[in-house]
């Protein structure tokens, strides 16, 4: 399956856009996603154990499920006050 991925904050001036497609398996986790994102823009390697993933709006962990038609986005950590 195709699945573009949004990048945010540091990870989108690291990539240098903000959003890559992915060719992924079906039935596909967040781990597996995580291995082809880093193939293809290994600069973000450095950063890849603080990357936050979420799905459809919702934290996701590295085993989480993907669909096809799921909104998924790749993030460091962020703070507010």
């Amino acid at each position: 399956m195709k699945l573009s991925v949004l990048l945010f904050s540091a990870a989108r001036e690291i990539a240098g856009c903000e959003s890559v497609e992915l060719n992924l398996p079906e039935s596909a986790t967040i781990a597996q996603a995580k291995s082809v994102l880093l193939q293809s823009l290994p600069a973000l390697a450095t950063r890849n154990g603080i990357l936050l993933w979420a799905v459809n709006h919702d934290y996701a962990s590295d085993d989480h499920v993907l669909q096809g038609t799921d909104v998924v986005a790749c993030f460091p950590p962020v703070s507010g006050g």
